[in-house]
């Protein structure tokens, strides 16, 4: 691991990105604000989804880390915009498109949940009835052959019903819980606005910072 400064660069997969006073840099370089946010949402531009590619990368890069990897986004504008209106509300823009994405996965998993609940109800019914229907048709038919092959296919079929609910229940919530988390991560992170990095200021300086909610000059 080499130093510069405080600005330390690794080796492996983590020598992709940079990482300062211990945490990861996801660095975002754009030449407008408005090139940070969904061109379709007609909502104000600080309130706006994100654009699609832009909050992809921000989610990849934290999937690529141990889930105790600490971030910091790092949003690089041309130095004449960084006094702006707009490059002050950046950071409660990302924050909050995040904080609807939580949302987004709470309303997901409460849906899911509900469905699941229902298919457990259904599936165990169904169960049920075809235990019963198979044990009637077996014991009456008990030396049919046919009979004895549709009384397994009842059996069979009730099983099989008791798949649906096992996969939502299984498969389906805990990815819904992993993404609401990383959602949830993002949304805390430490966010910087900075001059790009070629403009001569040394790195880190001239930069807005934005902690706990709160924005101001470094």
């Amino acid at each position: 691991m080499q130093h510069d400064g405080r600005v330390q660069v690794m080796t492996g997969i983590e020598s992709l990105y940079r990482k300062e006073d211990g945490r990861v840099l996801i660095e975002i370089k754009l030449s407008t604000v408005a090139q940070l946010f969904n061109t379709f949402d007609p909502a104000p531009f600080y309130v706006r989804a994100l654009d699609p590619e832009a909050s992809d990368y921000i989610v990849d890069i934290v999937r690529d880390f141990p889930d105790r990897t600490e971030f910091r986004i790092v949003v690089y504008l041309p130095s004449g915009l960084l006094d702006t209106d707009e490059a002050r509300k950046i950071p409660h823009a990302i924050v909050n498109h995040f904080r609807y994405m939580v949302m987004v996965q709470d309303r997901k998993f409460r849906q899911l949940w509900v469905y699941g609940k229902f298919t457990i109800i259904v599936g165990l019914a169904f169960l049920a009835i075809a235990m019963v229907a198979s044990k009637i048709v077996a014991g009456t038919f008990a030396d049919s052959p046919i009979a004895q092959l549709g009384a397994t296919a009842l059996e069979v079929a009730g099983w099989v019903a008791m798949w649906e609910p096992v996969t939502v229940h299984l498969y389906q919530l805990w990815p819904i819980v992993q993404q609401k988390r990383v959602y949830e991560k993002i949304s805390r992170m430490e966010i910087d606005i900075c001059p790009y990095p070629e403009s001569g200021a040394p790195f880190g300086q001239g930069c807005l910072i934005f902690r706990n909610g709160t924005i101001r000059k470094k």
